[in-house]
């Protein structure tokens, strides 16, 4: 009589699932694990949280695809203009320096801050020069005799630098030629470069 008793009461016991749902605060797990038999009650909890779950799952997906689809929007605003301006324009020349405008003093002064010479004030990587500059090069760079006079950098800049009048080749802005006059010239400079920046007056 004992053994049907202890029987009895661990057929009753609710089940660690059962348990765990009834302390969940997740909301529907506690009507669909419910104690005692299967009921019409229980079987729609368990179709509607079934279902909000596979909705749930659906909608993170389909967000997961899209994102990995990487959209995007452009937005093109357009305006016509029956009158352009003149537009601004920069010439950045990266040989900064034309070589043919560089004195004897120069050299002497900057020579190994453009890479010509070395400490030494001689040639540096003679190899790396085409003959006829090489003989030019090395022409400049006889100081046997030679007395080095004040140098300014800024005075460099401005005679070595490139210019306009022989940078612009053609210019064409609605139908009419453009002019070296119709440029201002602006300079940046300071340490190893240069910036000539040409605009419309």
């Amino acid at each position: 009589m004992k053994g049907d008793s202890e029987d009895s009461i661990e057929s009753v016991r609710p089940s660690s699932l059962q348990v765990f749902a009834n302390s969940s605060t997740l909301h529907g797990m506690s009507h669909i694990f419910a104690y005692g038999h299967m009921t019409f009650r229980r079987f729609l909890w368990t179709l509607s949280f079934m279902g909000s779950l596979g909705l749930l799952m659906f909608v993170c997906m389909d967000r997961v695809y899209y994102y990995f689809e990487f959209p995007h929007v452009t937005k093109l605003d357009e305006v016509a203009a029956p009158n352009l301006t003149f537009p601004a324009i920069t010439f950045c020349n990266l040989n900064e320096f034309r070589f043919s405008k560089i004195s004897k003093n120069d050299l002497y002064h900057v020579g190994e801050l453009l890479a010509l010479l070395n400490e030494n004030y001689q040639i540096a990587n003679p190899h790396l020069a085409e003959p006829e500059v090489l003989a030019l090069l090395k022409e400049k760079a006889n100081f046997a005799t030679f007395k080095p006079k004040q140098f300014n950098m800024t005075d460099f800049y401005n005679r070595t630098g490139h210019d306009i009048n022989e940078m612009l080749l053609q210019c064409t802005f609605r139908g009419e030629d453009c002019l070296p006059v119709n440029f201002t010239t602006v300079s940046y400079h300071g340490g190893q470069f240069s910036l000539l920046r040409f605009k419309s007056l």
